[in-house]
């Protein structure tokens, strides 16, 4: 133990500032670094690099926050895993931490920055060494193939490495997290791009990239099948937005008092969306992961998940859970009874899936009734006209906690859903991702900087 205790208190970290608060220039400054970084080595490719089985999982890459094919090809999937790893650890019991106190969440971090190396050196040797990111196959059955192998996790593990400090950067000198930061600009990047780019598509050499420069150029072309293809898919992404922009914004708040101190009181708040968006990313990576299985296994020559034809899955498992766009067939024209079953079954998958995760994430992660009421009575809080028991509080919180897993998660499971059905600009899980990363970024900025940003900027904050 005392070894363990010497490793983590001798890990490489970022330090944090010495003053208690930041201001507003600050952390905008360290923010804008660090994204600028981020998008810097999202274009840097990794050296020796072959065949790049992963870039058709695109899917995959903005829920990773990654650039397959480049030297952060990684992402933030390798800190996340550690963390998912860490809190169900933590939160069954199996390992355990004071949360409560500041050594134990200096332990708690320690271990999961050792545990995200572990997963750095983990998930680059298999991206390598299973064919994801291989070297050129002219090298294949030579020392230099294993010598271009090792050169490739090695750059990978550098690139885990950024990725993991300017992580650190952001969360103790700017806004937020690191790991919010990267998806929201990997999903920002695509939605810019799939909106505006007025560049030529490559399926479409005589239509622009971008939907509304495309929409444009169809309507002034004599061409309304395009027009509404793009119409619709500009419409459903603003849709989907507005939903989940008013869903994240609704909460209920439980009236509580200080028990010791008559008169002073605050209001506790329950979130409509409880678990916020991790049972999508669960299940969006669960959907992502047996897609590339599936896809290994039929490189291999044992399909039996399914087979692609291209990058398009047509049959098996693979091609169930796969969303067609049933909107876009409709406006074509070649929708059938298939397609309207298969997008009930993917509508239900995700549903069903993000209920299945948001109440699996509520027993092991601390936000059940029993850990909230737990939390209340710590700080000293109690429900006014009830006694001071922990068992009455559970009661109480119970009555809210349970509807609002099942039914936020429905919620953002639907939206998901709903999103890939009708083409938007992009995959409905990141922009369900990017929608509440931003606004979570926004009421953590309108909360504590208000005061000292740029008076345009807070007339803009809505102040």
């Amino acid at each position: 133990m005392s070894f363990l205790n010497k490793l983590l208190g001798n890990l490489p970290e970022v330090e944090g500032p010495k003053q208690r608060r930041l201001s507003f220039k600050e952390k905008l400054k360290w923010t804008l670094i660090v994204l600028v970084l981020f998008y810097v080595l999202g274009m840097i490719p990794l050296f020796g690099l072959g065949p790049n089985a992963l870039e058709q999982f695109e899917y995959l890459s903005l829920i990773l926050g990654a650039k397959f094919g480049s030297i952060i090809s990684l992402g933030i999937g390798p800190i996340v895993t550690a963390s998912i790893v860490l809190q169900l650890l933590n939160g069954s019991g199996i390992v355990k931490f004071d949360l409560t106190t500041h050594e134990g969440k200096r332990r708690f971090q320690g271990v999961q920055k050792l545990l995200s190396l572990v997963f750095i050196i983990f998930e680059a040797a298999v991206y390598v060494f299973m064919g994801g990111l291989a070297p050129p196959q002219q090298f294949a059955g030579t020392s230099v193939y294993l010598q271009l192998q090792l050169l490739l996790v090695f750059q990978l593990f550098l690139g885990g490495l950024l990725i993991m400090f300017m992580d650190e950067v952001v969360s103790k000198w700017g806004f937020g997290s690191g790991i919010s930061l990267f998806i929201a600009a990997g999903v920002s990047q695509q939605l810019f791009v799939r909106a505006f780019s007025p560049l030529p598509s490559p399926y479409n050499p005589g239509i622009a990239t971008g939907a509304i420069p495309a929409l444009f150029q169809s309507l002034a072309g004599g061409d309304p099948v395009t027009a509404a293809l793009m119409f619709v898919s500009v419409l459903s992404t603003v849709v989907v937005f507005v939903i989940a922009v008013y869903g994240q914004a609704m909460k209920v708040e439980i009236p509580l008092t200080f028990g010791r101190i008559r008169g002073y009181g605050l209001r506790w708040p329950l979130h409509f969306i409880y678990t916020s968006n991790i049972p999508v990313i669960l299940i969006a990576a669960l959907l992502a992961n047996i897609k590339l299985w599936a896809r290994l296994l039929q490189n291999w020559g044992f399909p039996i998940l399914g087979r692609f034809i291209g990058n398009t899955p047509v049959s098996g498992l693979v091609a169930w859970i796969d969303s067609p766009n049933i909107v876009g067939k409709l406006i074509k024209g070649s929708l059938t009874l298939v397609d309207v079953g298969h997008a009930l079954v993917y509508l239900l998958i995700m549903i069903g899936g993000a209920v299945i995760f948001s109440i699996f994430w509520v027993q092991t992660s601390g936000m059940d009734a029993r850990s909230v009421a737990k939390q209340m009575l710590s700080s000293g809080l109690q429900i006014p006209g009830f006694r001071r028991d922990e068992r009455i509080l559970e009661k109480i919180l119970n009555r809210y906690i349970w509807p609002l897993t099942v039914m936020g998660a429905i919620l953002v499971g639907f939206l998901a859903g709903i999103a890939d059905l009708t083409g938007a600009l992009s995959y409905g899980t990141g922009i369900l991702l990017t929608v509440m990363i931003v606004y979570r970024l926004y009421e953590e900025i309108a909360k504590q900087h208000m005061m000292d940003m740029h008076p345009m900027l807070r007339r803009f904050m809505g102040e």
